[in-house]
């Protein structure tokens, strides 16, 4: 494999659309593994945020030297008649489609009791915050990361032809990635509704994952849209919130008349 000449405008190109790519993919990784992060103590959240996207670039990396083993996922297991394709014909379930169905309901259904606990926690607010181990958390973070490797990967392939361009793309992603998701991590677990609105956006992924599993096409764009506008109105109810409770604030400070 011949490391490509990265003055070539066309592979420069090819190498920022990728990065910018993998990042766009990468969001809901980030989300998950801050979700499952903060269960851990705080003093552990970060080693175990870094730890998993770290593992995840080399996965990815050692994917792409395999990239003959991983096209050999996509090979059909057999056949489902009573589901039909985009094509028409009947669905050919591959390695590649089990481990998207199979990684989209771990998404589904990790979720939900996610949304169960915080339910809970919400209506019992003086019970004791329990920890999960640092190995449960990490087994659950290399699981997911799994499935998004995969996918994420398997889109790159269809878009660039050359290994290293693709190895660069995920290294640099993985770099940016492991420089906001700290930033995000917090964010997300200062705001318990935030919180929610990620679950609900994993649930989302999981469908779209179990979905490509049985060849039904669903455009991620739409996800994404969707979901930026609701991040974008729950940003203004976080604010007049804010400045709602100042001015109650405010109101009660004053001496009464």
């Amino acid at each position: 494999m011949e490391f490509p000449n990265l003055t070539d405008p066309g592979l420069l190109i090819s190498l920022l659309t990728l990065s910018f790519l993998e990042i766009v993919l990468g969001v809901d990784n980030i989300i998950f593994i801050s979700i499952v992060a903060d269960k851990l103590p705080r003093e552990q959240q970060a080693r175990a945020r870094n730890l998993g996207l770290i593992l995840a670039m080399f996965f990815r990396i050692g994917l792409l030297f395999g990239i003959t083993w991983l096209m050999g996922l996509t090979q059909t297991l057999f056949s489902l008649p009573f589901i039909q394709d985009p094509g028409g014909g009947p669905v050919n379930v591959s390695w590649k489609d089990l481990i998207l169905i199979l990684g989209g309901l771990f998404l589904i259904g990790k979720s939900t009791v996610e949304i169960h606990h915080k339910l809970e926690v919400a209506m019992t607010p003086s019970q004791q915050k329990t920890y999960a181990s640092f190995g449960a958390v990490l087994f659950q973070i290399i699981l997911i990361d799994a499935v998004f490797s995969i996918d994420s990967i398997l889109t790159a392939i269809g878009l660039v032809d050359n290994v290293w361009i693709m190895i660069l793309a995920v290294v640099i992603s993985m770099m940016v990635m492991l420089a906001f998701a700290g930033v995000i991590s917090r964010f997300i677990s200062r705001n318990p509704t935030l919180q929610i609105l990620a679950l609900a956006f994993l649930i989302a992924i999981g469908i779209i994952l179990v979905a490509n599993g049985f060849h039904q096409k669903i455009d991620k764009s739409y996800l994404y849209t969707a979901m930026a506008f609701s991040l974008v109105v729950e940003l203004i109810n976080m604010r007049l919130r804010r400045n709602r409770d100042m001015v109650q604030l405010n109101d009660s400070s004053e001496p009464p008349h």
